[in-house]
């Protein structure tokens, strides 16, 4: 049997129909090795969902107005949020160590009092953080460890909320309202790399 003068010879075709296949399968190969890269999220038990929920929490606090107990029906409250940490007057005393280049009249009004208040002075330290690790990059280089990209995306966010008794009398809250960061490791051995730097310890 002869081939068509008109189409490519038998060997040409075959390859062609085999190959087309062979591509698809990779492209698809590697696509899914892309989604096999592990990904690790970490985050503060907290009912707040980003940074500006967090924000406009703690600026609903109005001192010499707001007592402790709006905190705790509104979730600030260290026994039900994770993300806050009973101060001590000493803890505050600490913090607010007044120095030879701050004055103490330099000070909030709200710090001073607290300060001068003794132990009837205590407060809130409030940290929450929110962040997704997502490894990128080439699947194999990652898996066999000679280069790990990571995606690194969040929120992070820091509040002081002073008290005198049960009155709140001092607030400052800040943080990083978008986390952008791109974590890069290249291991030039690979799977040796720490095959290697366990050799020294092997060897005493």
């Amino acid at each position: 049997m002869t081939d068509n003068p008109g189409m490519p010879p038998l060997p040409a075709r075959l390859s062609a129909r085999f190959v087309r296949p062979s591509v698809v399968c990779a492209t698809l190969l590697l696509a899914a090795c892309s989604s096999l890269l592990p990904d690790t999220s970490s985050r503060t038990q907290t009912g707040w969902v980003d940074y500006d929920d967090a924000r406009v929490s703690i600026e609903r606090i109005v001192p010499y107005e707001t007592h402790k107990s709006t905190l705790d029906a509104a979730g600030l409250e260290p026994r039900s949020n994770p993300a806050i940490t009973i101060l001590t007057y000493s803890d505050i005393l600490q913090r607010f160590a007044v120095g030879s280049v701050v004055r103490s009249e330099d000070l909030d009004r709200g710090i001073r009092e607290c300060l001068t208040a003794g132990k009837r002075c205590h407060g809130y330290s409030i940290v929450a953080r929110r962040t997704k690790r997502d490894r990128i990059g080439n699947f194999w280089l990652d898996s066999l460890g000679f280069r790990r990209e990571v995606d690194v995306t969040g929120w992070s966010f820091n509040a002081l909320i002073l008290f005198i008794d049960d009155l709140v009398v001092y607030t400052v809250h800040g943080g990083q309202p978008n986390i952008r960061e791109r974590e890069l490791t290249r291991n030039p051995l690979g799977p040796l790399q720490s095959w290697g730097e366990q050799v020294p310890t092997i060897i005493r």
